[in-house]
């Protein structure tokens, strides 16, 4: 049974990055299609001829440098399901074939606006960034993915013989269709770990030269240190040969220092500007649409602050965690970020110090309410190493702090301040 913040984090679209065990939240870099198909592309996948485009003008020049009559158009954003998305101006679909003459038309249309998508979340993503790629003459479309499992603690390859759809819809509908292969982490796959794959995807073609591009995809998702390839579809031409007609690759950011080009790649504009500000200080935060913010230390607090706001009758504003070394600027940074969200009336610090002793965090509390001015209620739980020592600098403090004996008082506190 998930916790109501585990069931607020899903709705988020944040599940990934709330790893169990206390460990802090996690970031993982993904890329855009372009981006993804160019480095497929360097690893030996087959992949369309396409072009990317941020202007009106590097647009049209790309659908003549392609040269056909017609051409595939599609927005860059970093969510899921551009296909079926809508445009806030009121286009409809965020990808589209369509005759080289109208490029200038549709790149003028989806240049600069909002897609909203069903992975995007409500407020959508801006486009700006279009892939012009050549229109293949594909006769089937598969679904491929690699990405780490638990179960069996290594890469699993997942296979499907439709694609070029929801392949969540898909395993609802006809989980039966779906194939996984465990790959050994030492041996990487082997010749029947490559028969079972085509066999599931079902192919025509060559065999042989199937089997290497899922062996190129294979080396791919380990040399770049990736935490999932997805190619939806992995399509088949006329000829028999695969084609990755999508690319979706996420990267460890445990790794970001062996693979520093690709993590030049990383596009701001598609993330939330306060994870961005928070990853700058060290500081993990995912936001959320309730009013309250969470100011905690460890994911596993987090979670729990959320869950027993929820079950007050409150609603999280934000996981917010500082970490078990925080300094006073930390903290001041962290009530800067929380407050940036407007839907945010009331504050909730809850710090079970450990390394992380409760007077810095009091010094940082006391430093942000004088430094921000604060107009929002502050509530503050403390717990652990120096507590008595953090409690008097707060009551000292002349500050109008809400002093919470537990993390159950914080919350109804919390609640109440905004009532």
């Amino acid at each position: 049974m998930f916790s109501l913040a585990a069931r607020t984090a899903t709705r988020a679209g944040i599940t990934s990055r709330l790893p169990a065990g206390g460990v802090g939240a996690v970031r993982y870099l993904n890329l855009h299609e372009y981006q993804s198909a160019q480095i497929m592309k360097e690893s030996g996948v087959n992949v369309p001829f396409g072009i990317p485009a941020t202007t009106v003008e590097e647009a049209v020049a790309a659908a003549a440098t392609i040269g056909d009559e017609e051409i595939v158009i599609k927005s860059q954003i970093l969510a899921g399901g551009r296909g079926l998305g809508k445009f806030t101006n009121g286009l409809q679909g965020g990808v589209h074939i369509i005759k080289t003459s109208e490029v200038k038309d549709y790149a003028t249309k989806m240049l600069g606006g909002t897609l909203v998508t069903k992975q995007s979340g409500p407020a959508g993503k801006p486009v700006n960034t279009l892939l012009l790629a050549k229109k293949m003459a594909l006769k089937r479309e598969f679904y491929f993915a690699i990405m780490m499992d638990r179960v069996s603690q290594g890469p699993m390859i997942i296979a499907c013989s439709e694609g070029g759809t929801s392949i969540e819809d898909l395993a609802a509908s006809h989980p039966e269709k779906i194939i996984k292969v465990p790959i050994d982490i030492i041996k990487g796959p082997t010749e029947s770990d490559i028969a079972k794959v085509l066999a599931g995807l079902d192919v025509s073609g060559d065999k042989k030269q199937a089997g290497e591009q899922v062996r190129a995809l294979y080396n791919l998702f380990v040399d770049r240190d990736c935490t999932m390839v997805e190619v939806n579809p992995l399509a088949e031409d006329v000829d028999g040969n695969l084609v990755a007609a999508d690319a979706k690759i996420g990267f460890d950011d445990n790794a970001s220092f062996r693979q520093k080009d690709i993590y030049e790649k990383r596009d701001y504009t598609q993330e939330d500007p306060r994870e961005v500000a928070a990853s700058k200080w060290d500081l993990n935060y995912i936001g959320l649409d309730g009013n309250i913010g969470c100011m905690v230390n460890g994911a596993g607090l987090a979670m729990s602050t959320m869950d027993i706001i929820s079950l007050r009758g409150g609603s999280p504003a934000n996981f917010l965690d500082v970490g078990g070394s925080a300094n006073t600027d930390q903290i001041k940074a962290a009530f800067e970020i929380i407050t940036a969200d407007p839907s945010v009336k009331a504050i909730l610090v809850n710090i079970f110090g450990g390394i992380m002793k409760c007077d810095i965090i009091a010094e940082g509390i006391i430093k942000a309410c004088n430094d921000l001015h604060l107009h929002v209620p502050v509530i503050v739980r403390l717990e652990g190493t120096n507590v008595e020592l953090g409690k008097k600098l707060l009551k000292d403090s002349g500050l109008a702090l809400i002093a919470a004996d537990d993390l159950d008082d914080a919350a109804q506190k919390a609640v109440a301040a905004i009532a």
